[in-house]
């Protein structure tokens, strides 16, 4: 036990000193940044330069690191330098290019919306809550939007204005905790070097959807963890006299990733909990199959324990990890389970499910995706190392099994089209990647340390082999805005919360949110979340803390909420002939009836433009337009006012 807890508080206290110095160097960076007034990276390449200039000088603190690390010498001096090095580099190729604008990548653009949205509902409020309706818990797990309403509501700021810091400083944190976490399974220059690339890719591919990206960096040393909690051969088929914790730190660190994942990511958690157990059956056929082994070559030596006892140990580490997943999931589920089996409405179907997209329908294979050349020859010699050393690393086997596990996931995801969901496997090609990178790494390092033995050790052959990796890393990362073109553009020409594009080019129609939001408040006499708004423009909800009478689309819906039901009810008003049958049936209205209505205006009606799942046509949304006659709101229990092109309808 003495051993068990030493090894937990040890990797406990150096991953809480890691996370302030992330956390200092994300806010120091980014506050250096805001600063200065830089032109926007979609008409300058200033941002771009200065960019690469940051990533340069984060390179220099990583091979320093290395370098300390080779020498034995100052190895807090090296660590602090790996996690400043680290963390400086998420901050200045992610910070950098947005630096001229408040929104994160992406901008307030289709997904991003929903999760501005939800950012802007826990900073209103710390309980959890369902991002747009009122008066139902969430289903959508809250963790990181939690963390990040906290923080800004610490600070005083909007949600939508925290979103693009906090994202990029949770990265941050996450990288740096990766590479703590490797530290602790393999040598702690290897850890740099893997620690750096697969935060490079995790970046590049990942970074857009920041709350999942935290889980992606942290994935692979996780499953390395997890094997080494499941595999034990040498304890399962002998005594060993040694005084270790027999795994149960790694035990506990599965079940904080796993339960992690839960509270992160739904997703991420199911395929975090399939590898788990993918690996606890192979780790079991691994122990009888040398168990046989044995017998063959050894049949004078006991078989010693039977199938079953073999199976306990493995079978009992799987329920200690379940139990702590399990645990720290209820924290973000239990509300929501407790609501939906005390009884209520429910949308049909499962539209969470309803998304295939082109990456979706074949298996990915990104040593062979010749559009980013760098990643896929680093995913090539992964692949190689993985096959070579698969008898031999566990490292290789930790890794390969976890790879296997994603791609069994797709195939699986691809079957069950037939039954007309998916198990969004698309979803999964970051983690791919970065478990193939994380190979690559290793079979670079072993490849050259080979290499260096075979033609006789020359004196500058690590120096050389050094210089090639540098070179390459930067050749790729210089490269990352460049693959996150399309996301950054969109987060300077998308109108932010203070009306303004960051590009300095004419708003969009968000701009009159602000008036919108004055007039609701005058209106109603009521705080923002005390009121429910019907409206198509549901970026509204991400700037403004009010809750919604009908969600974005349907995919990100509560199920609790019904949104079928709400769509044929929003119907069915506009097909009203009186405003007193608009009142009355908004009196009676099975939910929470809005309190005001945010339209388009179209002549002379009111319009709403809605979603539907249409699944499993690709796109799997289709656009539809509800019109309301203007007199439906000629009565005086409507306050009807005109700002830009919305019409603002309360009902007083």
């Amino acid at each position: 036990m003495r051993v068990l807890v030493r090894q937990v508080g040890s990797g406990l206290g150096e991953a809480v000193l890691a996370t302030v110095v992330a956390v200092v160097v994300g806010a120091v960076g980014l506050y250096a940044f805001s600063t200065v007034h830089w032109p926007a990276f979609d008409s300058s390449n200033v941002t771009r330069a200065l960019t690469t200039v940051g990533q340069a000088g984060a390179a220099v603190a990583l091979v320093g690191s290395v370098v300390l690390i080779r020498m034995r010498r100052w190895a807090w001096m090296a660590k602090l330098l790996s996690w400043v090095g680290i963390s400086g580099f998420v901050t200045v190729t992610l910070g950098m290019p947005l630096a001229a604008t408040k929104l994160y990548l992406l901008g307030i653009s289709v997904d991003q919306e929903f999760r501005t949205e939800y950012l802007t509902r826990l900073t209103d409020r710390a309980g959890l809550h369902d991002m747009t309706y009122a008066e139902l818990p969430p289903l959508y797990p809250a963790g990181w939007f939690w963390i990040g309403g906290r923080v800004a509501n610490l600070f005083g700021l909007a949600g939508w204005e925290t979103f693009k810091p906090y994202a990029i400083v949770s990265l941050a944190v996450a990288s740096v905790l990766a590479t703590v976490l490797w530290s602790k399974l393999i040598r702690a220059d290897w850890a740099v070097a893997v620690g750096a690339a697969t935060t490079a890719v995790m970046v590049a591919f990942a970074s857009p959807e920041a709350y999942s990206a935290v889980l992606v960096i942290l994935f692979a040393p996780s499953m390395v963890l997890a094997w080494g909690a499941l595999h034990r051969p040498a304890e399962w088929l002998e005594k060993s006299s040694a005084v270790t914790a027999r795994g149960w730190g790694a035990v506990v660190g599965t079940g904080l990733f796993v339960g992690l994942s839960g509270m992160f990511y739904t997703l991420f958690f199911a395929v975090a909990a399939f590898t788990v157990a993918l690996m606890a059956l192979v780790a079991w056929l691994a122990v009888l199959w040398q168990r046989r082994a044995v017998a063959v070559h050894r049949p004078q030596t006991s078989t010693g324990p039977g199938a079953f006892a073999l199976l306990w140990p493995i079978l009992l580490r799987l329920i200690v990890i379940g139990v702590i997943a399990a645990g720290l999931t209820l924290i973000t589920w239990g509300p929501w389970l407790l609501r939906a089996a005390g009884g209520g409405p429910s949308s049909s179907g499962g539209s969470a499910l309803h998304y295939l997209p082109e990456s979706g329908s074949h298996l990915a294979f990104p040593m062979f995706d010749f559009s980013h050349p760098l990643l896929a020859a680093l995913c090539l010699l992964g692949t190689v190392w993985l096959v070579l050393r698969a008898g031999s690393s566990r490292r290789a086997q930790a890794l390969g099994i976890s790879i296997v596990a994603l791609y069994l996931w797709s195939l699986a995801s691809m079957a069950v089209t037939a039954g007309g969901a998916t198990l969004l496997a698309f979803r999964l090609e970051p983690i791919l990647q970065v478990l193939f990178a994380a190979a690559g790494v290793f079979g670079f390092v072993e490849g050259a340390r080979a290499i260096y033995q075979a033609i006789d050790e020359p004196a500058r052959m690590r120096t050389a082999t050094a210089a090639v990796a540098v070179l390459g890393a930067l050749a790729f990362t210089q490269g990352i805005p460049a693959v996150l073109g399309t996301e950054i553009t969109t987060a300077y020409t998308d109108t932010d919360g203070n009306g303004e594009r960051a590009d300095k080019r004419n708003p969009s129609a968000v701009q009159h949110y602000r008036a919108i939001d004055a007039a609701l408040l005058e209106q109603t006499g009521r705080p923002r979340d005390r009121s429910v708004v019907l409206t198509a423009d549901t970026s509204f909800l991400a700037y403004y803390p009010y809750y919604g009478f009908q969600a974005l689309t349907s995919h990100y819906a509560n199920p609790l909420a019904d949104f079928a039901g709400r769509a044929a009810e929003i119907k069915r008003w506009s097909g009203l002939k009186s405003a007193g049958e608009l009142q009355e049936a908004l009196n009676h209205c099975p939910w929470r009836a809005p309190d005001a209505f945010l339209f388009r205006r179209s002549g002379d009606e009111y319009t709403l433009r809605l979603a539907e799942d249409v699944y499993p046509n690709d796109p799997n949304v289709r656009r539809y337009t509800v019109a309301f006659p203007k007199t439906l709101f000629e009565d005086p229990h409507f306050q009807v006012t005109d700002i830009g092109p919305f019409t603002l309808v309360v009902r007083r």
